[in-house]
């Protein structure tokens, strides 16, 4: 009998020594999976983010930290940061008041379409800014659609950019809003319902709340999308409405004053950092309610008259706000002084050495190649930062996966100029290399890649991976065999997402595309910003081009998703 114990305890020993190994083994191999996203985001981030406000702040051997107060006293920056604020919160009230009934939607409803109608109404938000600018333009600008009709015109007032900013976030609040209220169990509801409660009673006290972390999490990210805005204000905004990415352009890249720059780049850094803290801790309550809630489908045939209204009323939003701005866009593209024709489309094979070094077409194969080497980039950072983050575990992860979130609310053009003035000498002088460009559009698609995979990441059984390291798999062949058949769609998925964020990039993208290398979003704002029917026309050729890509792209990542597809983070 006492041997019998003794080899018990002998084998517990061994069980506990084991699992102490595992668990040092796995604490290692996510730190280690940690270094590199760190590293990359350490020099191509931070660094470049760094210096600008260094050379901003630190002059004649100082710091001259006294500039935040003199740069924001000054009348015409307080009316930018006003503006930047005040349109920011209208943007989120508006998007949440015309997305929130399409969450219900394609939350519990099923009909016919519904899955090529959730790929259209995510479009916008991949679409460049610049090519959102061009449409609502095309639609509302002087001489658009609207103006032609009616007399209408919107381009130089709040209207347009608000609008802009719904169409641009529409999908934000569907699929983050309408992803969770798909896992909530109507019975609950509906238990409401038969003790006596109405059925607005019956939403407001259970289905609410319910909701209310995803309603903030997505009115966070709506706000610090039209927060940092630039290609929409840039277009739409005239020279009266500013916001403070617009206002960052015009000091570094019009005036030169770097040191106004960088203090307006600290301004809203500070901003951004509050706004994803803020986010960080509604997304951690969500996924405490997610834990509570039913995840079987939900969705069912509209029944009676108040859900068929319902959906024809988010049918009419999405022609009205979504596809008819596009449609305007296409329109505009062919409509040529000799009726309509692809001539706009054919003069973008021709150099006027004026514009462009190049044909202007020569930017659709630039984007594409740029927009494949950023996905790859995107995929192997953002792949090791979501392994990394599979494990919730303590305060670094949850900054680490803060810092994943930074590039997009942080200045893009202040990274793009920061990519100017750091990497220019070696071991990292990459200003002459095609390299550039890539590396700041990866910045913008790794937060993608990570969003996408993590809940599947998640999702994965931890035991499997650690019966994988009891027989001595290491973390690389665990991943390979164990993760990665169960997350292949999802990293399609992602690299999709990627390809199309990375394909608009423009705020960083406008500084360092070389003129005889331009993208898509550059190109099209270049035309813009000379006169003449021409150069609209082509403008417009480019941005319809760029709108196919993009919705192409989206619709063959619809069809990818499961059809019971567990929600996601966006």
């Amino acid at each position: 009998m006492d041997l019998a114990r003794t080899e018990v305890a002998g084998k517990a020993v061994d069980e506990a020594v084991d699992q102490a190994r595992t668990t040092r083994a796995g604490g290692a191999a996510r730190l280690g999976l940690m270094a590199v996203p760190v590293a990359f985001f350490g020099v191509f981030f931070a660094y470049p983010v760094a210096a600008i406000v260094e050379r901003g702040l630190h002059v004649d051997g100082g710091w001259r930290f006294g500039r935040i107060l003199d740069v924001l006293g000054q009348s015409d920056i307080r009316h930018v940061l006003w503006f930047t604020v005040w349109q920011a919160l209208a943007s989120t009230a508006l998007t949440l008041l015309i997305a929130l009934p399409g969450a219900y939607v394609f939350a519990r409803l099923d009909f016919p379409g519904k899955q090529v109608l959730r790929a259209v109404v995510t479009v916008p938000f991949v679409l460049p800014t610049v090519v959102v600018g061009t449409a609502f333009l095309a639609l509302l600008g002087q001489g658009g659609l609207l103006d032609e009709l009616w007399g209408v015109r919107l381009d130089t007032t709040v209207w347009a950019i608000l609008l802009a900013h719904v169409f641009f976030n529409y999908a934000v609040v569907v699929r983050t809003v309408g992803g969770l209220w798909a896992q909530l169990d109507p019975r609950q509801e509906e238990a409401a319902r038969m003790l006596g409660a109405s059925r607005l009673t019956a939403w407001r006290k259970v289905t609410l709340p319910a909701l209310g972390p995803a309603v903030a999490a997505a009115a966070l990210m709506v706000f610090l999308f039209t927060f940092t805005s630039f290609g929409v204000v840039q277009i739409l905004g005239g020279p009266g409405f500013s916001t403070l990415e617009v206002e960052i352009y015009r000091q570094t890249a019009q005036i030169f004053d770097l040191s106004t720059a960088a203090v307006l780049t600290v301004v809203q850094f500070v901003a951004v950092g509050l706004v994803l803290g803020v986010h960080a801790w509604t997304v951690r309550r969500r996924e405490s309610t997610l834990r509570l809630v039913d995840a079987a489908q939900t969705a069912r045939r509209p029944r009676g008259a108040g859900q068929w209204t319902l959906l024809g009323g988010v049918l009419a939003t999405v022609v009205v706000l979504i596809l008819l701005p596009l449609g305007v866009l296409v329109q505009r593209s062919l409509d040529t002084p000799d009726g309509y024709g692809f001539a706009y489309f054919r003069a973008l094979g021709d150099a006027d050495g004026g514009t462009f070094l190049v044909p202007p077409i020569d930017a659709v194969r630039n984007s594409l190649e740029y927009a494949l080497a950023a996905t790859g980039i995107a995929l192997v950072i953002g792949g090791l930062a979501a392994a990394a983050l599979t494990r919730r575990a303590g305060r670094l992860v949850r900054g680490f996966d803060a810092l994943l979130m930074l590039p997009l609310g942080v200045s893009a053009v202040t990274v793009g100029f920061g990519f100017l003035i750091t990497l220019d000498e070696p071991p990292l002088d990459l200003r002459a290399t095609w390299i550039l460009v890539p590396l700041a559009q990866a910045l913008v698609g790794v937060p993608f890649v990570v969003r996408t995979m993590l809940p599947v990441l998640r999702a994965v059984d931890g035991r499997l991976r650690e019966a994988a390291a009891v027989l001595g798999a290491s973390p690389l062949r665990a991943w390979r065999e164990v993760d990665l058949p169960m997350v292949r769609r999802a990293l399609l998925i992602a690299a999709g997402f990627a390809f199309a964020v990375s394909l608009g990039e423009f705020g960083a993208t406008v500084f360092i595309a070389r003129p005889d290398n331009p993208t898509l979003p550059v190109a099209v704002a270049r035309l813009l910003g000379r006169a003449g029917d021409l150069n609209y026309g082509q403008a417009m050729a480019l941005s319809t081009v760029l709108m196919v890509v993009c919705a192409a792209a989206l619709l063959l990542l619809e069809r990818m998703r499961p059809a019971r597809a567990s929600t996601g983070e966006f």
